[in-house]
């Protein structure tokens, strides 16, 4: 798919990590990368340093997307960074809220920021699980998800990487009905264990969406970067070695991440510019 000509889209990138090394980062980059040239887009990208700089973008760009990162989404509510970035949000918010500004702006957020957004939004009860969820997992769509725009090519059960300690449940479904908020899919089933299983993608508002797992994780760069030593050596200890070979087998299936991952953000962006420039032919 291309557009009748190129042009400019404006795409920040606020960056949650706090300075860990991740793939996060470089696989959003390669996504953007990969999508600009398929469909001919000129691409202005800029990257925010939100934890460690307090850097967040202003209300020039097009597209923003928050990434994952770590630590607890409800310890942090009075830092000074955690205080800006839903200052940022509510901005935005605010800007699409004004019938006057008729480009609108476009938001999604991964995993972290996703449990910041549901706090701010107030859609549910963010959460410390009892264990971590790390691994790649399948999660079953609802009834939302089935006509999103953005899932658009996946099936049910779609696979997903996870990496949380934290979640989304019980839901306030008056609220998310007020808002015009929508649950598009919840993790696995577990029959075996008595927990509510949590929301793992959110469509907050018509410019807004947010999965609680990470559609940018690419299967070669996450399955070089868990064979690292010292990766391989953390995930054996915390998780066991049975667990690492379950995550790589999975993410050498071309049906599973990689189908994710060349599936929902880039759905995103091509949702996001045909609302701010017109249909692709």
């Amino acid at each position: 798919m291309e557009w009748t000509d190129k042009r400019l889209v404006r795409i920040a990138i606020l960056d949650l990590y706090e300075g860990i090394p991740n793939e996060g980062m470089r696989c959003i980059r390669e996504i953007i990368k990969q999508w600009s040239i398929a469909n001919n887009i000129n691409v202005k990208k800029d990257e925010f340093d939100v934890r460690l700089k307090n850097e967040l973008p202003d209300t020039s760009y097009d597209i923003y997307i928050s990434s994952g990162g770590p630590g607890d989404p409800l310890a942090s509510r009075y830092d000074d960074w955690d205080i800006a970035w839903c200052r940022w949000l509510n901005e935005i918010e605010r800007w699409n809220n004004n019938p006057s500004n008729t480009q609108k702006k476009f938001i999604f957020f991964i995993c972290h920021s996703f449990q910041l957004a549901s706090r701010y939004f107030n859609i549910g009860l963010v959460y410390k699980r009892k264990s971590p969820a790390f691994g790649v997992f399948p999660v079953h769509m609802l009834e939302a998800g089935k006509t999103e725009p953005v899932f658009d090519g996946l099936r049910d059960p779609f696979y997903v990487v996870e990496s949380r300690d934290y979640q989304v449940i019980q839901p306030h479904h008056d609220l998310l009905n007020e808002m015009g908020a929508k649950i598009l899919c919840i993790e696995k089933s577990r029959p075996h264990v008595p927990y509510e299983r949590a929301a793992m993608a959110i469509r907050f508002n018509e410019y807004m969406i947010g999965t609680q797992f990470h559609p940018e994780a690419d299967a070669p760069g996450m399955s070089k970067y868990l064979q690292t030593e010292e990766k391989r050596k953390t995930i054996i200890e915390n998780h066991g070695e049975e667990k690492l070979n379950s995550m790589l087998t999975r993410l050498n299936d071309p049906d599973k991440i990689m189908w994710t991952y060349s599936h929902i953000i880039p759905n995103f962006l091509n949702q996001s510019v045909e609302q701010l420039h017109g249909e692709l032919v």
